[in-house]
């Protein structure tokens, strides 16, 4: 065997050959079919366990073998990791063709594989490459593998891929030992890169290869169509922590056309009192440091908000570090399109039932796009995209750039869900020092006009049914698979989640109240240690609220005193000034319960083209994509809206309005 190493790129990639012994004798067996490795890592690393075990593998099968270590985000900015991956992937394929006799392999035998990100990678250059493979093995593309395995300790490992970015945890993750040990089992998570949900979903429906969990996001229905998931009804019996996360009424509105529940939403449930401090959901975000800037004013409007925000930026264009600011971004990327087209509803006053807004008085569903509010919204933010208020990349900027350009600091608002931004955005914050510089964000609830009650957050929990977990056919252990949901739900195992180690992430005092010291803080907020030793399983069945010991709260940020010691003093100066104690409080909301239909959503998200209303939904969302954008940078903003709204209503949404109205009327009882 001859090993060899080739860069690649300019970003240190490398390409590793093995090449068998040249055979004298047998000069026909001289040329070798190629296989080309892509390892995953889900473009943070590249996986040591997928490279080159894997390339030895196929050494031993006849092949010669090479492994791509390609751009990652730990030696290429974020926004560019994608591209030079691809880039290198092309050159490596390049350099095959191109040195075939010396490194005796037939070129038109070259495949490739790749796993997780890899995987996303291997279907790029198969797809869309200069040269294209042979053969891909795609099979492991977004799930990482499709059966529980056990090891010699009698661990098993059971997988997992969620149709939502998340970041990988190493292997030998110390949290994850620990729970593996106290439950016999561990799991391996893969995440979305580079892909819709609906096209990694279908990827994997079309491969034929599932994990044994997966979280399809909205293309749940796609999986539930291909009879790949199994039925929850048998285990919940058996499982007591599982049936606990909801009551027989909530569970029912899980089963589908059949009778079944298929899968669960993770992050609706509240044990005993809800601890809530931050405003999990969607709002208007402005830093601390232009409030404090400006005095602490009353921001109450959309116009007042835009006001604020034009007046830091003309006296402050620039952070401490010579970095512009960016007065407000937006994103439109892909289903996180809802980031520039979901705020008319709430600031017409209304909850966010996401798809519509239902009138209590005459319990009739409005279609928020088209009301006078809607209009004078993107009419808003027209006339700040014209004043160079609004960031000119916001049309364009995926979701990894508008997380990296948020990292910065220098974006001093947009409109945004905190749980597609915080906790990733913060943790840098920290890491900076930022925080202490006033980078850090609070919700404000802004409606169209003055007087207007807003309704931005949601008191009690929001059962969303459209997505959550669900296990799959391809499980060799679906008892064991329901067994460690449950056991994940089991107090001990909820704090080594969410709190981490005694003594080591958090500390107990004399009350027996969780607390952290900044220094822990600060641990918990690198990313380095989160993958080495923190380990939340994050989209499995947990709790919100309060602890099973009546005194902490289930997470950290939920435990008002750790909440509170936690701020930066910038956000400490925000909360004294305007008297609250939390983002709930901050954000202010009108205590209320909601109606039976709540949220509207959860049916519009399992609508498929199946019916004239769910295609009226997917026409009606491929015409805000392109139109929305042209809309905010329209010279003619007038004329544009007029063109929006022809071609929107050509999408037919009274057939999309029209079924809305019938569901609202079956769940209000009507």
């Amino acid at each position: 065997m001859k090993i060899t190493q080739i860069p690649m790129g300019t970003h240190n990639a490398q390409l590793t050959c093995y090449l068998q012994d040249p055979c004298t004798e047998m000069p026909a067996l001289d040329r070798c079919p190629a296989i080309l490795i892509f390892p995953g890592g889900a473009y943070a690393f590249c996986s040591d366990r997928e490279a080159d075990p894997v390339a030895l593998a196929f050494l031993n099968a006849g092949y010669n073998a090479f492994v791509l270590r390609y751009s990652v985000s730990q030696n290429c900015p974020v926004e560019e990791v994608y591209t030079n991956a691809f880039a290198e992937a092309q050159e490596a394929m390049d350099y095959l063709h191109q040195n075939a006799g010396d490194l005796h392999i037939d070129p038109e035998q070259i495949a490739v594989v790749g796993f997780s990100a890899g995987g996303h990678l291997a279907a790029s250059v198969g797809t869309m490459g200069r040269v294209r493979p042979a053969a891909m093995l795609l099979g492991l593309t977004a799930c990482g593998g499709s059966n529980s395995t056990e090891s010699s300790d009698g661990i098993k490992t059971f997988t997992m891929f969620t149709a939502m970015p998340g970041s990988e945890i190493n292997d030998d993750n110390d949290v994850m030992n620990i729970i593996a040990e106290k439950t016999g089992a561990k799991l391996k998570e893969t995440w979305l890169t580079g892909q819709t949900d609906a096209e990694a979903i279908g990827t994997i429906i079309a491969g034929g290869e599932y994990p044994d969990f997966i979280n399809g996001g909205d293309a749940m229905m796609s999986l539930y169509d291909a009879g790949v998931l199994v039925p929850w009804d048998d285990y919940l019996e058996k499982y007591p922590n599982l049936k606990e996360m909801y009551t027989d009424e909530e569970w029912d509105n899980f089963r589908q056309e059949d009778g079944k529940i298929y899968w669960a939403n993770v992050f609706q449930n509240t044990y005993g009192e809800d601890r809530a401090t931050t405003h999990n959901d969607e709002a208007f975000w402005v830093q601390a440091r232009v409030l404090e800037w400006a005095g602490y004013p009353e921001i109450k409007t959309l116009d007042q908000y835009f006001d604020l925000l034009e007046s830091y930026a003309d006296a402050n264009p620039t952070m401490a570090n010579g970095t512009k600011n960016i007065p407000y971004t937006a994103l439109c990327e892909d289903w996180r399109y809802f980031c520039i087209e979901n705020a008319p509803q709430f600031l017409d006053g209304y909850p966010n039932d996401g798809s519509v807004i239902v009138d209590k008085d005459t319990m009739q569903v409005v279609d928020y796009n088209t009301t006078p509010t809607a209009k004078r919204y993107f009419q808003k933010l027209n006339e700040e995209y014209q004043k160079g208020c609004v960031d000119v990349e916001f049309a364009t900027q995926t979701y990894d750039e508008y997380i990296a350009k948020l990292s910065t600091g220098a974006v001093l608002g947009m409109c945004d869900q905190w749980w597609d931004f915080a906790n990733d955005v913060n943790d840098v914050f920290k890491q900076q020092g930022l925080d202490e510089q006033g980078c850090n964000y609070v919700p404000l609830g802004l409606t169209i006009d003055e007087g207007m009650e807003n309704r931005w957050h949601t008191y009690a929990d929001t059962l969303n049914n459209s997505s959550g977990v669900a296990v799959t056919t391809s499980c060799s252990d679906i008892d064991g698979a329901f067994k460690f949901m449950n056991d994940l739900l089991d107090q001990e195992i909820h704090d080594l989640r969410f709190w981490g180690v005694e003594g080591e992430d958090y500390l107990v005092d004399e009350n027996g109240l969780y607390y952290r010291t900044d220094e822990m803080r600060t641990k918990c907020a690198d990313p380095t240690y989160q993958a080495s030793h923190l380990c939340s399983y994050s989209y499995m069945p947990q709790w919100l609220g309060t602890s099973r010991d009546g005194k902490n709260a289930m997470k950290p940020e939920q435990q008002a005193s750790e909440f509170l010691d936690g701020l930066s003093t910038p956000l400490q100066k925000v909360f004294d000034a305007y008297g609250v104690d939390s983002y709930v409080d901050m954000i202010g909301s009108v205590e209320e319960e909601q109606g039976p239909w709540f949220p509207m959503y959860s049916y519009s998200g399992s609508m498929t083209t199946a019916t004239p209303g769910g295609v009226a939904w997917v026409k009606m969302g491929e015409v805000k994509h392109e139109w929305l954008p042209k809309v905010v940078m329209a010279p003619d903003f007038e004329s544009t809206w007029n063109e929006y709204m022809t071609a929107y209503n050509a999408a037919n949404p009274q057939d999309f309005l029209a079924e809305m109205q019938t569901e609202l009327e079956r769940r209000a009882g009507l």
